[in-house]
């Protein structure tokens, strides 16, 4: 064996720090970004830009706030119902109206408590921002409910989406960490909802004339917190597996896609789950991670800024404190990347510019919402 001098070891591990940190600065400049840190927010959980290229972002514990990035003024919104933010519970995700230019109507959702039992809700307002600066949303209603309610405080979901003509809106319902919910026909946890925009199950879900809820379009899911559709209608969404089997899904009309059944994950005490195989009866998953991701929101991203990744959808990693992209092709996903980020990311938004605006999850994480830009 070869000896090494003590004069020698200081030098030895010069070199070796000097080389980490080389290899550090390597695998930053790695990434086709730039990050660029505009503000800091309390455990914010959803984002969404306004025409005039303010956002309005949502906090757990049940703010909305309006944000200028171009001079980092916060405004609180007034007229919010207030949230239950026990555990995973908070003011959630927030949309604009297909129609905002003329009806101002923004569309959100919260976890609440109700009789001693709680759920996910679903409202809208009307955004009224006055001359002296004090914003607030008019007119709020609920105009949906999860059902049935239940105790605990995990599992609401509560994404929104839009179908690409703006006739509907898609909305996701948690199986709320009860597991047979989701795959009762009379209740609309854990499943994809189809609405119409006032609230209503919209007339031709798929389901109901078998007797299920007639807001149902897909159920067998677990814990949905992304939803989005494509250039070409596609609707895609992400949900969270148990221990490990985070899943990305192709949303059908109709379709069973396993869970509490099948799932690529196994439960928390180490029992199996029987994974997705052909002629099971589910629908399997188009990409799942094992171990898991814990994934955030949901982008599919159609801007310029980034042409290379145009067509991709972009998930938020939470325990993996990621941001992953996963390449799309038709009806056929496949992971493309998966950039650490050092914090929780509970949210992806893409900027009027094209540029990607992440959330972090807050908590032991910072809270705080970064800018991505191509780096030349």
């Amino acid at each position: 064996m070869r000896h090494l001098s003590l004069v020698a070891l200081p030098l030895i591990l010069i070199a070796c720090s000097a080389e980490n940190a080389t290899g550090q600065n390597a695998a930053a400049a790695e990434k086709p970004f730039k990050t660029s840190v505009i503000a800091d927010f309390d455990s914010p959980w959803a984002m969404t830009f306004l025409p005039d290229g303010r956002a309005l972002v949502t906090e757990k514990a049940g703010e909305m706030i309006l944000f200028d990035p171009k001079n980092g003024t916060k405004i609180p919104v007034a007229g919010i119902p207030q949230s239950d933010s026990a555990g995973q519970g908070a003011l959630m995700d927030v949309v604009l109206s297909p129609t905002f230019a003329k009806d101002k109507a923004v569309y959100f959702s919260f976890s609440e408590a109700r009789d001693g039992v709680k759920g996910v809700a679903l409202a809208k307002g009307v955004f009224n921002q006055a001359s002296d600066g004090n914003t607030k949303l008019d007119n709020v209603q609920v105009i949906f409910r999860a059902s049935p309610y239940v105790d605990g405080n995990g599992h609401y979901s509560g994404r929104i989406a839009f179908s690409p003509d703006g006739k509907y809106l898609f909305f996701t319902n948690g199986e709320r960490q009860k597991f047979d919910p989701a795959q009762d026909p009379k209740s609309t946890l854990g499943k994809v909802l189809r609405l119409n925009r006032d609230g209503t199950p919209a007339a031709g879900n798929p389901l109901a004339a078998k007797g299920f809820n007639p807001a149902i379009w897909s159920y067998g899911h677990r814990n949905l917190l992304g939803i989005a559709f494509d250039a070409d209608g596609r609707l895609w969404e992400q949900e969270m597996g148990p221990q490990g089997g985070d899943e990305v899904n192709l949303i059908e009309p109709g379709l069973n896609y396993g869970w509490p059944n099948a799932s690529n994950g196994s439960h928390y005490d180490g029992r199996d789950i029987p994974d997705h195989k052909a002629g099971d009866g589910y629908e399997a998953p188009k990409v799942w991670w094992n171990p898991s991701i814990s994934p955030g929101g949901l982008l599919y991203y159609t801007g310029t800024a980034f042409p290379m990744w145009k067509g991709s959808l972009f998930i938020g990693g939470l325990s993996s404190k990621a941001l992953i992209r996963v390449k799309l092709n038709g009806d056929k996903a496949e992971k493309a990347d998966q950039w650490d980020m050092g914090e929780r990311i509970r949210e992806v938004e893409q900027g009027p510019d094209g540029a990607l605006w992440l959330l972090e999850d807050g908590g032991k994480s910072q809270g705080r919402l970064l800018k991505l830009t191509p780096i030349n």
